[in-house]
């Protein structure tokens, strides 16, 4: 099957959108299927390998292509899509076209010749908008026009696409409430590389309490250092924050206000490849959610996944989304969202609790076969086959 999958991000990108993104096209390509990848050029200077970014090697069948786009990000964004309708057009051009970019979509759809188009909803758009300054450092408030816009194209996106994928089934559920039933919606989730990880036992007398990701106040790493100043005898290792963003001052601002500073690692941002072997470093693996708009819902954090693949206990916040692959006392100890002082006592029972860990541990390493991302690919390719009928 010919696929074109059409992401408007630089690429390599450091985010979890674009781990994502390369991780499913490059299993869509491992099942035997023609993937061409439509990305934006590298910001670097050389540009930089994708493949080796990410710590893949080279796969028949996958192509990545660069759009020639260039100057401010308004023409750059234009550009891009103007070139993603070209490669679009056509219903010879490939057998399915898939995106998780609204407008993208939504140009696409409105092409007279053109392949079916699947499109994976990561939240509905406005509602995360509106959310978005609340949550992240560097968002600004959208307009009430820009909100309204918003809620015209998720409107016409999940009439008029052929498929449509949710990463989550409250989100599924969500979106089929405000906007009615649909046909062709499948649930299905995010993924991890699982073949590759081999837990080993940490080194060390003080237990080691683990994060990964980016440090936007929505993923709550501020409530895990509130947390980590409550328990004492652990050690902090929070991996990730990006070098021309706040947040990662904020964190460790936050960390000497408490007190906490000489017994939290604060990596900074590292290569996606990297990050398995620093999870190794933990003996308990943190997702510290406080509710939102996104992560009630509309979240299946890579991390999740991460951690699971790598053997570790997992301490998380009790929310919906994270409902639907952790299960409290039995792959993950299930906290209250937001709660500094709920997280501190998931730690604190872990941290004094071995056999527990241990347990807890094996039992999300044997669930997370259910989210490889060529489990992921196949739920896709189940899709595809529907709509290329």
């Amino acid at each position: 099957m010919r696929i074109l999958y059409f992401a408007d991000i630089r690429f390599p990108l450091e985010r979890a959108n674009g781990i994502q993104t390369i991780e499913t096209c490059y299993a869509l390509a491992g099942r035997g299927h023609s993937v061409q990848l439509v990305v934006r050029p590298d910001t670097q200077t050389p540009a930089r390998d994708p493949l080796e970014y990410y710590g893949l090697t080279p796969r028949k069948g996958l192509t990545i292509e660069r759009a020639p786009v260039s100057g401010p990000a308004f023409a750059r964004r234009i550009g891009y899509l103007a070139f993603a309708a070209g490669r679009a057009s056509g219903a010879g051009r490939a057998d399915i076209v898939m995106t998780r970019d609204l407008t993208a979509a939504s140009l696409i759809l409105h092409l007279p010749s053109r392949a079916p188009l699947v499109y994976e909803s990561h939240g509905y758009a406005p509602e995360v908008a509106a959310a978005l300054p609340a949550l992240v450092s560097t968002a600004t408030a959208p307009s009430a026009s820009k909100l309204a816009r918003l809620a015209r194209r998720e409107a016409y996106v999940w009439r008029r696409a052929e498929g449509y994928v949710t990463i989550t089934a409250a989100l599924a559920s969500a979106l089929t409430e405000r906007l009615g039933a649909r046909p062709r919606l499948a649930v299905i989730p995010d993924g991890a590389r699982i073949g590759n990880v081999v837990a080993h036992a940490v080194a060390g007398d003080r237990v080691t309490v683990g994060y990964a990701g980016h440090l936007y106040p929505w993923k709550g790493v501020d409530v895990l250092v509130e947390a980590l100043a409550r328990v004492p005898h652990v050690r902090g290792l929070i991996i990730g924050g990006h070098e021309k963003e706040p947040d990662l001052e904020r964190v460790q601002a936050l960390a000497a206000r408490l007190g906490v500073s000489d017994r939290i690692e604060f990596t900074g941002q590292i290569a996606p490849a990297a990050v398995a072997a620093r999870l190794q470093e933990a003996d308990i693996l943190t997702l510290p959610n406080p509710a939102s708009a996104i992560s009630s819902h509309a979240t299946s954090p890579l991390k999740l996944f991460e951690y699971m693949a790598a053997g570790r206990a997992i301490v998380a916040s009790n929310l919906p989304a994270i409902g639907e692959v952790l299960v409290d006392d039995v792959n993950a100890v299930l906290v209250t969202p937001g709660d500094a002082g709920a997280l501190a006592a998931g730690i604190s029972r872990l941290a004094a609790d071995p056999t527990r860990r241990r347990r807890i541990a094996s039992a999300a390493r044997a669930s997370v076969a259910e989210y490889s991302w060529d489990r992921r690919a196949e739920r896709l390719e189940a899709l595809f086959k529907v709509l290329a009928q």
